[in-house]
């Protein structure tokens, strides 16, 4: 029996009350917006377990294409839990964590749109500055400046 191979990370998904604001918020660090649409139907609920549902989803992508943040609002079954106050050590998914190339401007936008920064802007050794917000709706979000590249952060083409 053939073994699986990984192909491809396909995408995140995020949870939110407030699509139209979680689209802007996420257009803002440099996602753009792909698709958005329905998800519903027993079948859908067949995949998550939740029975029949209703979802609204948007489909937000990096610039370079690879990858994909999805971004979804319930609208039946209603969230039950509400994991986004939960601290960075928190058992579980937390956060998602992005690579722009002006990180202070970026912090500073938006801070002016009403994210916080969680705790300070630091750099590890000369390799990256980065820092954690709460961003939409409270969502954790990182976000690193690479500074040099090295050997540990460049990409090796295999022959």
């Amino acid at each position: 029996m053939k073994k699986n191979k990984l192909v491809e990370m396909n995408n995140i998904g995020i949870v939110v009350e407030n699509l139209d604001n979680a689209i802007l918020f996420f257009e803002e660090i440099g996602l753009t917006l792909e698709g958005r649409g329905m998800v519903e139907g027993i079948w859908a609920g067949q995949v998550t377990g939740l029975g029949n549902q209703s979802v609204e989803v948007a489909m937000m992508v990096t610039p370079d294409g690879c990858s994909r943040l999805e971004i979804s609002k319930f609208l039946s079954p209603a969230t039950i839990s509400d994991h986004r106050k939960a601290p960075v050590n928190s058992l579980g998914y937390l956060r998602v964590m992005f690579k722009v190339d002006n990180l202070e401007e970026l912090v500073s936008r938006l801070i002016r749109q009403g994210a916080k920064l969680v705790g300070e802007i630091v750099q590890y050794e000369n390799i990256y500055r980065l820092c954690y917000i709460r961003g939409v709706e409270g969502l954790l979000i990182g976000i690193a400046e690479q500074l040099k590249e090295n050997d540990q952060t460049k990409i090796k083409s295999e022959d």
